[in-house]
């Protein structure tokens, strides 16, 4: 999800030289960078609207992604208005449409793929046959009626 970065710290800022997805932050950290409190990220953990990664302790793990979504959730919320129940829906779809554009982006490339082959299967052909194939014409919506002749 291509998320704003309208905050006091840009995105390149958090987490420099660290993966998009990487749980690298712990609360306090994510809710600063976030400019939130940290009981809010554990409200918003609980309502599914930020899916941290976890210790295995248990504790919260924070991406420069979560972050980013973070900020994004409390724009929606501050200044558009939106509630939580339509940030979380907000947040589905955008993630379903960024499903399928990727699923868009592989199956044009496996079309790509076919057409290369069946443009080099067909060329196999012709070179195998050289002159012995002739070109079908197109077929056309003429009707022609063939009658015996009569053989008197």
């Amino acid at each position: 999800m291509s998320l704003p970065t309208d905050g006091a710290r840009g995105q390149a800022d958090v987490g420099r030289g660290v993966a998009e997805d990487a749980p690298v932050f712990v609360i306090s950290v994510a809710a600063e960078l976030a400019g939130m409190h940290a009981q809010t990220l554990r409200q918003y953990d609980r309502l599914g609207l930020v899916s941290p990664g976890r210790t295995r302790g248990g504790g919260r793990r924070y991406s420069p992604r979560d972050v980013a979504l973070l900020r994004e959730v409390q724009r929606l919320s501050q200044e558009d208005g939106v509630n939580l129940a339509g940030i979380k829906r907000i947040i589905d779809l955008e993630s379903q449409v960024e499903a399928l554009q990727q699923r868009v982006q592989e199956l044009i490339t496996e079309v790509e793929l076919a057409e290369s082959r069946a443009i080099a299967a067909e060329s196999a052909v012709r070179a195998g046959y050289g002159r012995d194939l002739v070109p079908l014409r197109p077929a056309t919506s003429a009707l022609v009626v063939w009658r015996p002749r009569d053989e008197r």
